[in-house]
């Protein structure tokens, strides 16, 4: 019995770039495993609200990103369908860091938890998300 290719990271990332959003706003991705990935974003000014702290959106972003790299990067296949996040703190450091790891697996649909942090280890956001399996 022969074993599927996985891709490579390169392979992965150069998929990725189509998430345009994620991507032109700093997401890329620093590690894949099995239902599981590291991605990140360095911050810079246009991350932030009009108070000057981080806009919402960027950890909810790179949660999002996270989560589709860690479902899709072996078979591309599953798209969110709920997402949960929990705005936790603010980031002291230069750079968010999202881990996204597989809770549940099932058939039709799976459930993820993202947690994002700096890189000094400030907790920053939790999101879950669930995701569905599209049939192929």
């Amino acid at each position: 019995m022969s074993e599927e290719r996985l891709p490579t990271i390169d392979e992965v990332r150069e998929f990725f770039k189509k998430d345009r959003f994620a991507t032109e706003n700093g997401a890329v991705i620093d590690e894949i495993g099995d239902n599981y990935a590291v991605c990140s974003i360095e911050l810079c000014e246009r991350h932030l609200n009009a108070m000057g702290s981080l806009m919402g959106a960027v950890p909810f972003t790179l949660s999002d990103f996270a989560f589709a790299v860690a479902a899709n990067w072996k078979k591309p296949s599953t798209v969110s369908i709920t997402s949960n996040i929990s705005l936790m703190g603010t980031p002291k450091g230069k750079k968010i860091i999202a881990v996204a790891s597989c809770v549940k697996d099932g058939r039709s649909t799976c459930t993820y938890l993202v947690t994002v942090k700096d890189e000094l280890e400030n907790l920053i956001s939790q999101t879950t998300i669930t995701g569905y399996k599209l049939s192929k």
